[in-house]
């Protein structure tokens, strides 16, 4: 395979300066990948999959689809699990949500929470990772394979009963997320070969009352899908993760930008084949600039790293995007979760940034159903960048201060 394509040739923009191994390898691993043909052959991710504790699944949907444009459309039953797939339009990322039947079932993914002292508390719940479109599953995964990347066999995929049609990485040891491929033409029917397909009736209605509830709102089609996914990780794995991220897809690294006041730096990759997120959306990584042991001594802010080592590396939240525009005067994310807010979901903040700047951003809190949050983002007009520092550092402030609390009310139960 051969393409034109190059991943080198998008410009960096960066004020976090990084090692001389990263650009060495940033350089290398790209200039490998598409004279491999992979570039050409990965291209939007297709799906994202995580999984939700016993019980939980129809009402995270509810969650979902009030507080996003994702739809329920149907189920897939296997021996021991719920798989739910979700969509908010047939060029945007499907989200599957995956439920155990019961609290007993044990796996690889359950073991990635439980040597973390708050993500133990809900063993089953956390973000699995991102599905990739390939146009040619076996050339990709048998390339992947040469360059060292380890996948699940198939009796592994048939025991944690995932998709037959994907070919799944092992979990990162930078991200603890997996990265799978599934073979699908362009314009193709997505699909995914597991169990027995049904519609969930309770699925179905809390999905139909809850877009009933955004058309009332007047927010029905203001929220557009998934703009990015940051996931965080520990300081000392910030430029592997990323550089493993852009060995596995076909993303290109956009740079990074150094959050001074929260000691954490904001890594971003996007999708060198769609210019628009809502399509494939951007890839963030943060880590704090110190380890969590050296913070004493500087009393250096630490909410980055108190977050994996609280709840392990993973994906800390989702993403929205908000269509640019006002109702009635005021902007649509500022209407967007006025109306939100006024349903009982929370938020860390109020809406942070401006239109001069930019860009307006907010976070939710926490899930209790994922632990993921939910973030809007609205960009403005002919925005050119991606994030605004004081915006990221406002968030990463306020994310902090919920996961502390957290943490805290988590001790105090355990002392009960």
């Amino acid at each position: 395979m051969n393409t034109q394509l190059s991943s080198l040739s998008f410009p960096i923009y960066e004020d976090k300066k990084n090692s001389a191994f990263f650009y060495e390898y940033r350089h290398k691993l790209l200039e490998e990948r598409d004279s491999l043909g992979l570039t050409e052959s990965i291209h939007e991710i297709d799906a994202m999959m995580l999984t939700v504790d016993p019980g939980k699944s129809i009402e995270y949907i509810a969650e979902l689809s009030l507080m996003s444009a994702y739809c329920y459309l149907y189920t897939l039953e296997s021996d021991s699990h719920w798989t739910h797939v979700m969509r908010a339009d047939d060029s945007s990322p499907d989200l599957i949500v995956r439920e155990v039947k019961h609290e007993g079932i044990r796996g690889i993914f359950r073991s990635l929470n439980e040597v973390y002292p708050v993500g133990s508390e809900k063993p089953h719940s956390r973000y699995i990772g991102e599905v990739l479109r390939v146009t040619d599953l076996q050339e990709v995964v048998k390339l992947q394979q040469k360059r060292g990347f380890s996948f699940f066999s198939e009796s592994e995929m048939l025991r944690l009963e995932l998709p037959r049609n994907f070919a799944i990485s092992k979990p990162s040891p930078y991200t603890h997320n997996i990265v799978a491929y599934c073979q699908r033409q362009k314009g193709e029917e997505k699909h995914y070969q597991l169990g027995v397909s049904f519609i969930n009736t309770e699925a179905s209605e809390v999905c139909a009352q809850a877009k009933q509830r955004q058309q009332e709102l007047g927010i029905y089609g203001l929220i557009l899908p998934v703009d990015h996914l940051a996931t965080r990780i520990y300081s000392q794995n910030r430029e592997v993760a990323v550089l493993e991220w852009l060995s596995l897809s076909s993303y290109y690294y956009w740079g990074s930008l150094d959050i001074v006041d929260q000691n954490s730096t904001t890594n971003v990759t996007k999708s060198i084949h769609y210019a628009n997120e809502l399509h494939s959306p951007a890839k963030v990584f943060s880590a704090n600039n110190t380890p969590y042991f050296v913070n004493h001594l500087k009393i250096f802010p630490s909410p980055t790293e108190n977050f994996v080592r609280n709840y392990g590396p993973r994906l800390h939240h989702i993403a929205m995007g908000v269509k640019d525009g006002a109702v009635h005067g005021t902007e649509n994310i500022d209407y967007v979760v006025d109306a939100i807010r006024e349903q009982g979901k929370s938020f860390l903040l109020d809406v942070i940034g401006s239109k001069s700047e930019g860009l307006k951003q907010i976070f939710s809190s926490a899930s209790e159903h994922s632990s993921l949050i939910i973030e809007y983002v609205q960009r403005f007009g002919d925005f050119k960048g991606y994030f605004h520092k004081d915006n990221v550092a406002e968030l990463t402030l306020a994310a902090g201060i919920e996961e502390e609390l957290i943490r805290i009310e988590s001790e105090a139960q355990k002392w009960q």
